[in-house]
């Protein structure tokens, strides 16, 4: 069982017990903090909203850190500039406590009771006439398409004659 989520602008596949670093989070040592789901997979995936409004993500912080420093280097040469600088993200390391889904699998079984087949068939019915429409269409496009090159004719017949 394991889940995606979303922090800091980046997605992560965590699972429970996973420590990890995330962007600073405005959260003091030691707090839960709730982790917005994208996917969660046990036996079936969820992956639509509805079925993720029931899937709860949580982790306690364990530290605010630092990143490594990195090194930007700036030079173009024959011209003497040059520029260093220096860069450290703040970061927090968090451990997922729990990822739970409460009712997810209760939707998916109310798709199937027989209310939801009758709007089926009438889309069906009417997924029929639209495919008569357009069917119609192309025929429609087809004489659409025909006529054109004869105006077009006609206009330069015109022209030529015009111009004789």
């Amino acid at each position: 069982m394991y889940a995606i989520v979303k922090t800091g602008g980046k997605q992560y596949r965590v699972e429970r017990g996973q420590t990890l670093l995330v962007e600073r989070l405005p959260v003091e040592e030691g707090a839960n903090v709730a982790l917005e789901p994208i996917l969660y997979r046990s036996d079936e995936a969820v992956f639509d909203k509805a079925g993720l409004k029931d899937v709860q993500v949580t982790a306690r912080v364990v530290a605010h850190v630092r990143g490594e420093k990195l090194r930007v280097f700036k030079f173009k040469p024959k011209r003497g500039y040059k520029r260093r600088t220096g860069h450290r993200q703040d970061l927090t390391k968090i451990e997922v406590t729990e990822i739970a889904a409460g009712k997810a699998k209760a939707p998916a079984k109310a798709k199937a009771t027989p209310k939801a087949k009758a709007p089926e068939g009438e889309t069906a019915a009417g997924a029929k006439a639209s495919g008569a429409q357009a069917a119609a269409k192309p025929k429609a496009a087809e004489a659409g398409a025909k006529a054109k090159p004869a105006r077009a004719s006609k206009a330069s017949e015109e022209k030529t004659s015009d111009g004789s």
